[in-house]
C-alpha cells in the first residue's frame, strides 16, 4: 500500500507536469503564465496527496509515502524498526514504478527537459537556498502534521492541512528546490533519468528538518503528547501502530490511544 500511495502521486505528478509543461500540450499552450501553471500543478498535487490521506489504503497505512515521515515517526518511538525498513523499501519501489509507469503511459514527454521526469533539482539560486528550501519547509510540515493530528477536535483534518502544504510549497518554494521533501520522491525521478544533481540535498535536508520538528514537539509537549504514527486514524482501518481496532471497547484502550481516536 505505501508504495502504491507514492507510485500513484508520481503517476499524477508526471502527468499533470506534461500537460502543463511539455511544449506540445495544448494545456500548456492556453496557460502562458509559468507562474500560474506552477500554482495549478501545486493545486493538483494537493488534492492529490489529500486523495491519497483519505483513501482506504491511506486509512490503512497512515498515508506516510515518505521516508523523512517514517523515520521521524521511528524516532519518536511509534514505529517498529521493522514496519519502519519495510515502509521505507516499499515507498523507493513504488516512487520509481510509478515514474516508470509514467513513461509507459505518457512516452517521450515525460523525458523531454521541459518535464525531466518531474526530477527535483536545485533552482538557480543554487546548492545552499535549495537546502535551506527543503529543510525550512520540511520543518513546518512535519510541525503542522504534529500539532493537527494530536489534537482530539483537528486531528481529522490533518491530511487536508498536509495537502494544502504541498500546495503552497509547490506554489511558492518550488523555483529553489524543485519542493520534494521526500527522498523516494527524488529518487524516483533521479533514477530513471539519471538525474543526480544535488541528490544529497534531498536525502538530508528534509529527514534533518522533519527531526528538528519532533525534536521542538517532544520539548514542548513530550511523548504523551503523540498519539500514533497515521496522518488519519479516525476511520474503521486497525491501526498497525498502536493496535486499535475500530469497534473495540474503547475503554479498554490505552489513554493515548483513546485520545488519538476520541471525536
Amino acid at each position: 500500500m505505501e508504495a502504491a500511495e507514492l507510485g500513484i502521486f508520481m503517476v499524477s505528478a508526471c502527468s499533470v507536469v506534461t500537460l502543463l509543461e511539455y511544449p506540445g500540450s495544448p494545456l500548456h499552450q492556453l496557460l502562458s503564465n509559468p507562474v500560474f501553471r506552477r500554482v495549478l500543478t501545486g493545486i493538483t498535487m494537493g488534492l492529490t496527496a489529500i486523495c491519497i490521506v483519505y483513501s482506504p489504503w491511506g486509512k490503512q497505512t497512515g498515508a506516510h509515502f515518505n521516508p523523512s515521515f517514517t523515520l521521524t515517526f521511528f524516532r519518536l518511538g511509534k514505529i517498529h524498526a521493522a514496519d519502519a525498513l519495510f515502509y521505507i523499501l516499499f515507498q523507493f519501489v513504488g516512487g520509481v514504478s510509478g515514474v516508470f509507469l509514467s513513461l509507459w503511459l505518457i512516452g517521450s514527454p515525460v523525458r523531454h527537459q521541459s518535464v525531466n521526469y518531474v526530477a527535483t533539482t536545485p533552482g538557480a539560486y543554487g546548492l545552499a537556498a535549495a537546502f535551506v528550501g527543503e529543510l525550512l519547509i520540511s520543518f513546518l510540515q512535519m510541525t503542522v502534521v504534529l500539532k493537527v493530528s494530536n489534537h482530539s477536535r483537528l486531528a481529522r483534518f490533518t491530511g487536508l492541512v498536509a495537502g494544502g502544504l504541498v500546495a503552497t510549497y509547490i506554489s511558492i518554494e518550488s523555483p529553489l528546490s524543485g519542493m520534494s521533501m521526500n527522498p523516494a520522491r527524488t529518487f524516483a525521478s533521479a533514477f530513471p533519468g539519471q538525474l543526480w544533481t544535488g541528490w544529497w540535498i534531498y536525502f538530508t535536508a528534509p529527514l534533518l528538518g522533519m527531526l528538528c520538528a519532533a525534536q521542538v514537539h517532544l520539548w514542548k509537549q513530550g511523548k504523551a503528547g503523540i498519539n500514533c504514527a497515521k496522518l488519519h486514524h479516525q476511520n474503521n482501518k486497525r491501526c498497525i501502530f498502536c493496535e486499535y481496532q475500530h469497534g473495540k471497547d474503547i475503554e479498554s484502550e490505552p489513554k493515548a490511544v483513546r485520545a488519538a481516536v476520541a471525536l
